[in-house]
């Protein structure tokens, strides 16, 4: 069992994979967004469709990061990312779930300082990283129930 995370975002997206025992979750690599959250879609579709056909035809499901406020409210990029949802299960016929992503990019950020001081480096990293954090929390919370 395999999970992809998501974490959508204005300019770049970041993916995430877990490893088979879906328990750890690690940044896999990040993809630019591409016109709107269909097209997006599209080609994170196409990415799923080559990891599938050349080395892990098992993954299970997909989790997306969900923005919200700290007060829990919808952020002016929550409805894009419904519709990458929407779309992104169409395309690839696998279950798609949201998680909670608020403060992943901070926690990011703070991870990746630990061990990259350029902050220019660190934000070619930091969407993956933010994928790998929210997948992490949704693979901890399957774990509890």
């Amino acid at each position: 069992m395999r999970f992809l995370g998501v974490d959508y975002g204005t300019k770049r997206i970041g993916l995430a994979l877990s490893d088979y025992s879906a328990t750890l979750a690690r940044p896999w690599r990040m993809v630019p967004v591409i016109g709107g959250p269909r097209r997006s879609a599209d080609a994170i579709a196409a990415i799923i469709a080559t990891l599938r056909r050349s080395d892990d035809p098992d993954l299970d499901g997909i989790v997306v990061g969900l923005p919200r406020r700290l007060n829990g409210d919808d952020t002016d990029l929550t409805p894009k990312v419904r519709q990458f949802v929407e779309a992104l299960g169409d395309l690839t016929g696998l279950t798609v779930e949201t998680q909670d992503e608020r403060l992943t990019s901070v926690e990011a950020e703070a991870r990746l300082a630990v061990r990259e001081r350029d902050w220019r480096k660190r934000k070619a990293l930091i969407d993956a990283e933010s994928a790998s954090i929210l997948l992490q929390d949704y693979l901890d919370g399957r774990s509890t129930t």
